[in-house]
């Protein structure tokens, strides 16, 4: 079964290495790296989307805010995509207690801290 994974991240580094990463781990993994925030909701709902995964940091347009507002448009198109943050829990402490809130309160499917190896990063989405 193809799942198609919608890849936004502000690094686009770290959005190659999760891509790579999913693919290496899965090949029923399509991954699509977003390039613009402004992009995601609409590259979500054409490829209809499995897996939408933002990372959250302090600065527009990644922030927590602004990713809640993308989550939101996307689950309008796409209700069954799941939605996973990735937040850097050593610089963004504050930031990583609102994403990890956000899980709790159902907002969001999952979360990572961005330290996390490649390989459990990939066994997380997987599971979703």
């Amino acid at each position: 079964m193809v799942r198609r994974v919608v890849v936004d991240m502000q690094n686009a580094l770290f959005a190659d290495a999760i891509a790579t990463a999913l693919r290496d781990f899965d090949s029923d993994f399509e991954v699509f790296p977003c390039d613009s925030p402004d992009k995601t909701t609409d590259m979500c709902a054409d490829i209809e989307a499995n897996i939408l995964i933002m990372e959250v940091t302090a600065y527009t347009p990644w922030k927590f805010e602004e990713r809640m507002k993308i989550r939101e448009k996307v689950k309008v198109h796409c209700p069954d995509c799941k939605i996973v943050l990735v937040v850097d829990e050593n610089t963004e402490k504050k930031l990583a207690d609102k994403v990890r809130r956000a899980k709790k309160d159902g907002l969001i499917d999952n979360f990572l801290y961005g330290s996390v190896s490649s390989t459990y990063l990939s066994a997380v989405i997987d599971t979703l």
